[in-house]
């Protein structure tokens, strides 16, 4: 997929005669002047492909923006967008107003387009994850013990928690009551780790027993940022070595954040 085009509708503008701008509606306020700064991003297939420059201090916009997609041969078979709107800050995270998400099939069933009023669903930050982990998993067995073997070799498109417009990534690999962590890497949405992590298998252990990696990012002050996790069965390891890329996906609706 590629970005063809991206331009700006100069005539859909409060002065236009007869037309009636196109905004983003009331806009959340978290400012104390009783506006926002908000600017959007829009990812497809969760890839972020564009953003739109922040207005400032305005509640309720009138600008217009288009942007066109190629998407190659088979592209379009799973194409899902999604548009995220913020509220810039200056001095901390810029605050998630909310999204709309819609898929092939929504996009598909409307020949002539969609363009009306979207509602901006709430936005929970567990469960916007991106990226993907790079690992590989075996079971060896050693002279009078066998061991279970994740490799954390390295992630890539990790979403970005600190200002800087990057993340502070470990990851965390959790097996049978037991925790082993990576170091941390600073300041990478692509840390590389080539960290091997090894717990030992009792004696009967259950092949349904759960091994999840989860990546973090990290922060200094307060509770740690949730980057995504991936899990795996033990049976399915024990078969064969796993090496693969991993897509990170986000907490279960029950899972606790424990950062």
């Amino acid at each position: 997929m590629t970005v063809a085009k991206e331009s700006k509708d100069s005539t859909n503008n409060d002065s236009s005669p007869g037309r009636k701008p196109k905004t983003s509606g009331a806009a959340f306020e978290p400012h104390r002047s009783g506006t926002s700064d908000p600017y959007c991003i829009i990812k497809v297939d969760n890839e972020i492909v564009a953003r739109v420059s922040c207005r400032t201090k305005e509640g309720n916009k009138g600008i217009v923006l288009f942007i066109y997609f190629f998407l190659p041969g088979g592209g379009w078979q799973n194409f899902a967008i999604s548009g995220f709107s913020f509220g810039f800050l200056l001095c901390r995270h810029d605050d998630v107003i909310g999204k709309i998400s819609l898929s092939k099939d929504e996009i598909s069933s409307q020949p002539r387009g969609i363009d009306s009023w979207i509602n901006l669903s709430p936005v929970d930050p567990n469960e916007e994850v991106q990226g993907e982990i790079s690992l590989e998993l075996q079971v060896v067995e050693e002279a009078h013990q066998r061991l279970l073997c994740c490799r954390v070799l390295e992630a890539r498109d990790l979403a970005p928690r600190d200002l800087s417009g990057t993340s502070d990534p470990f990851a965390r690999v959790l097996f049978n009551g037991q925790i082993l962590e990576t170091a941390i890497i600073k300041k990478t949405r692509f840390p590389r780790w080539e960290e091997m992590l090894e717990f030992v298998l009792e004696e009967g252990a259950d092949s349904e027993a759960p091994l999840v990696v989860e990546v973090w990012d990290w922060d200094m002050v307060g509770k740690n940022d949730f980057l995504g996790q991936v899990k795996f069965c033990l049976g399915s390891v024990q078969k064969s070595v796993l090496k693969d890329w991993f897509r990170l996906l986000p907490l279960p609706s029950s899972g606790e954040d424990a950062g």
